[in-house]
């Protein structure tokens, strides 16, 4: 039994999977380059297909959004109309993770939809808007001062604004900072309270298309806002991180830190919070991995799903929960023991 990973050289995903191959005695991945496949080269696919992360390449940017800085903010919707031409010329072959259900998990819109019409609780949404003046008459109709504005097609929380506004005054803090004429990522946020220039940055994000979310307000532990990553593989939530932070943005490359799973557990009901991210994957039942970022509420007993990744499963370091199937094993070993169980195309293809 083999595989196929398509990924980017070097990239930590593709090569914790390898070493996964490695420890149950499986031959190496080949390595499918993302350049070949938005390349237009033949492919050649040996065994099952892994999908994996197209990852912070510049080369496989430029395929995807154009020549340009890779940090630069924007970019999304031709980002996400390659993302599916790449993932068409891959469908003919059986993959551990489902080119349709990836193509919805990297449109927010779609996805959120998705969700709420299969009763995952969800934060509300405000329907999509064109832009700056356009957002703020729906957030006067709806009665809402706090929402988060997300790029229809974006990751690692780039371009995510979360705005507070009030008479007189506004507040939108984000990981973008203005560079000449555009935006670029940073990796540390920051808070913009001119009203200008908050729009400016609105503005600039909404040809690709916006989601925007009614703010969820998050519980908070020793002071940090909280929230949680957590696997899900082959149907059953297989790990936890807690991801802490001061921003409201509590990603891990965006200065978050890694927070005290057991003091979570106490405080909400683990089994619901479990059900709810089960209840997420199975919105996608022929993908063996999904990752879902909980969201627990202030008062510890609201839930909600923040995101659904496609490539959710990069936790250096942690194993599965005790009494999972994933016990004792990273996110990528769990992910193979699941696939060599029962690696035949016809299961692939809808495991749940």
């Amino acid at each position: 039994m083999g595989f196929t990973v398509v990924g980017t050289p070097g990239d930590r995903r593709v090569e914790a999977f390898a070493a996964a191959c490695a420890a149950f005695g499986v031959p190496r991945p080949r390595l499918l380059p993302w350049t070949d496949v938005l390349g237009g080269v033949p492919l050649e696919v040996d065994g099952l297909l892994r999908i994996d992360s197209p990852g912070e390449d510049a080369a496989v940017d430029a395929l995807m959004r154009g020549p340009g800085d890779p940090t630069r903010v924007g970019g999304g919707a031709r980002w996400y109309r390659t993302l599916l031409r790449g993932l068409g010329r891959l469908r003919t072959f059986p993959s551990i993770n489902d080119v349709d259900d990836i193509a919805v998990m990297f449109d927010k819109r779609a996805c959120h939809a998705r969700l709420q019409a299969a009763e995952v609780p969800v934060p509300a949404a405000l329907g999509p808007v064109g832009g700056y003046r356009e957002l703020r008459e729906r957030m006067a109709e709806r009665g809402v001062r706090r929402v988060f504005v997300k790029p229809a097609h974006g990751s690692s929380a780039s371009g995510v604004v979360a705005l507070q506004t009030a008479p007189g005054r506004v507040k939108a803090v984000s990981s973008a900072v203005p560079d000449g004429d555009g935006w670029r990522n940073s990796l540390r946020v920051r808070a913009y309270t001119s009203e200008h220039e908050v729009a400016r940055l609105i503005d600039a994000l909404a040809p690709d298309g916006l989601h925007v979310e009614q703010w969820f307000p998050k519980a908070a532990l020793d002071g940090r806002l909280l929230d949680l990553r957590v696997v899900v593989i082959d149907g059953e939530p297989a790990h936890a991180v807690v991801r802490t932070g001061t921003a409201p943005m509590t990603n891990l490359h965006l200065g978050g830190r890694r927070g005290d799973l057991q003091a979570v557990r106490s405080r909400i009901d683990w089994d619901e919070a479990m059900s709810v991210c089960a209840r997420a994957a199975a919105c996608f039942p022929r993908s063996l991995m999904v990752g879902v970022d909980l969201l627990v509420g202030l008062g510890w007993r609201r839930l909600a799903v923040g995101e659904v990744n496609a490539f959710g499963d990069l936790l250096p370091g942690l194993t599965g929960l005790p009494g999972t199937r994933a016990e004792g094993l990273d996110t990528y070993s769990a992910q193979l023991r699941s696939a060599l169980a029962d690696p035949r195309p016809d299961a692939m293809a809808g495991r749940r």
